[in-house]
């Protein structure tokens, strides 16, 4: 979780003045800040081990912090009184669902914790596959498997082209908001990362949602 949130840090200075460059200094700028995806990060991880509903737990989470970034059809959920998700695919169900891999004690329960994190707003196919494939990255991480066999086996689950470099997919990425435009991105980012800085360099580098 704190790798997670550390990530969301570094990266909030440069989601509007986006970066192509890996040699941005200081690592932690002194105007960035926790943002949403850290808020609903530690929501995802109250409901799991408090047994809490998820939307519960996003809508408390989330009403504390009414201003750190959310996005506008999740921010009208959030101070709704509707719990009914609204089909979305965007990368936000990624970004918040490390905890499920952190607890579960199986592949197959990290999957479905994902799924269920997902849902309650990001229902989409593309969405729930989006987190799906986040959680089983990193689950695959913690269980030792090196970085080509989680390559494959994200690839075989999600259909993901990660045949690609980070200098690869530099010179043309541009913002992209959906799971399905920068979760492959993301995991690339992670997986051909000489270090968790270096990961984390690789992912603002892109240019894109840091």
């Amino acid at each position: 979780m704190l790798g997670a949130i550390i990530g969301d840090v570094v990266g909030s200075v440069y989601e509007f003045e986006r970066t192509k460059s890996k040699h941005f200094e200081p690592f932690i700028h002194p105007d960035a800040v926790p943002t949403d995806d850290s808020v609903l990060t530690v929501a995802v991880a109250d409901a799991l081990l408090h047994g809490r509903d998820f939307a519960e737990s996003f809508k408390d989470w989330g009403r504390r912090y009414a201003d750190v970034g959310w996005g506008a059809y999740f921010f009208r959920w959030l101070f709704s009184e509707t719990t009914k998700p609204y089909g979305s695919f965007g990368n936000g169900s990624a970004m918040r669902c490390s905890p499920c891999a952190l607890l579960a004690k199986s592949l197959n329960e990290a999957l479905e914790l994902a799924r269920r994190s997902a849902a309650v707003t990001h229902n989409h196919p593309e969405g729930i596959k989006g987190a799906q494939a986040t959680v089983m990255a990193i689950f695959l991480a913690r269980e030792g498997l090196d970085s080509q066999a989680i390559r494959a086996r994200i690839a075989d689950f999600s259909g993901y082209d990660l045949d690609r470099t980070v200098d690869e997919i530099r010179p043309g990425y541009t913002f992209d908001e959906t799971c399905q435009g920068s979760v492959p991105e993301a995991l690339i980012c992670s997986l051909e990362a000489e270090s968790f800085e270096d990961a984390i360099r690789n992912a603002i580098s892109l240019g894109g949602d840091a």
